[in-house]
């Protein structure tokens, strides 16, 4: 009998049909370098790198493009645009795309690629502030969050914000909802069931960080009254189908959670990283939303195999 496909097998297969162009700023991290080898090797995108690495490689480079000073010079008008309101000169674009996180997201921007990587070397501040400044949001999206696709042999779930906001309003753990259900369901093709934790399940205890949660969850059924969401939640009664119906009888989706937002990035960030370490889990991401187009951020302690996973995502999303 044949073993079922994974999440990460699916959509690997995936990107070796769709074949998009991905950017890798940090072309001398020798990690990025074994991962682009990969890429190639198994053709699941087409790697692009700014400049010319320290290394040998067969990836496209940019700088070496016949059509490099005519995207160059695309990118600098995209960005004197972007920043209207500061009054940005073309000089000042130009000497601000020197940097080179900043020029890959607005060479995404410009549609030269479909997709960035970058964190290898970056930290995740500075990569959000290239992508913001860059790529720019999704119209009518004000905030940027992140999701990590959690994968186990029979199952993946989301699970969201480990990355980006350290102490969301309601109003943001609204739109972090909507935002990973919407990114669970582009990874994974199944119908997204979100859980808004908590430390209380359905007024089981009383606190300002419940009514948060609460009132995220009003906003939620006003703005997508179609998503199968409930909270304030526990862990347990979200995952566990008995203790879900014991906790929160007549929910709809206690105890069949595939999508899990987090209260605040402690939480958030903890909890992925126990999933991970001791319950086993492939942690791929985190998968940055709100952002126009894939604009992916790794973790600086980051393996090659997480970059062709974070660049596999990427691909799928373009």
């Amino acid at each position: 009998m044949t073993a079922a496909l994974s999440v990460l097998e699916k959509l690997k297969i995936q990107a070796q049909k769709q074949q998009k162009r991905v950017i890798f700023p940090e072309q001398n991290d020798p990690r990025v370098l074994e991962a682009a080898a990969t890429l190639q090797r198994e053709n699941l995108c087409k790697p692009v790198f700014l400049v010319t690495p320290d290394a040998p490689t067969d990836c496209e480079i940019f700088s070496e493009q016949p059509e490099y000073q005519q995207w160059l010079n695309k990118a600098e008008a995209i960005l004197v645009e972007h920043q209207r309101k500061k009054n940005l000169t073309a000089e000042q674009a130009r000497q601000a795309l020197k940097e080179p996180l900043l020029l890959a997201a607005v060479l995404l921007n410009a549609g030269y690629v479909d997709a960035g990587i970058a964190g290898s070397l970056a930290t995740t501040a500075n990569v959000l502030r290239a992508g913001i400044k860059g790529v720019g949001l999704t119209p009518g999206t004000h905030l940027v969050s992140s999701t990590f696709l959690m994968e186990w042999p029979d199952k993946a779930l989301t699970f969201g914000d480990c990355a980006v906001n350290p102490d969301p309003t309601a109003e943001q753990l609204a739109q972090i909802a909507i935002d990973s259900a919407a990114t669970h369901f582009k990874l994974t093709g199944e119908t997204p069931k979100v859980a808004l934790l908590s430390f209380s399940t359905k007024g089981s205890a009383e606190h300002p960080n419940i009514d948060k949660v609460r009132e995220a969850l009003s906003l939620v059924k006003q703005q997508k009254p179609e998503l199968d969401i409930d909270g304030e939640l526990q862990f347990d009664a979200a995952y566990v189908e008995e203790i879900g119906t014991q906790k929160a009888p007549g929910s709809a989706v206690a105890g069949h959670c595939n999508v899990f937002i987090f209260p605040d990035l402690g939480a958030g960030n903890i909890g992925y990283k126990i999933a991970e370490r001791l319950g086993g889990a492939n942690a791929i991401g985190p998968v940055l939303q709100g952002m126009a187009k894939p604009w992916l951020d790794l973790s600086r302690g980051c393996k090659p195999s997480d970059i062709v996973d974070a660049a596999v995502i990427g691909a799928v999303l373009a």
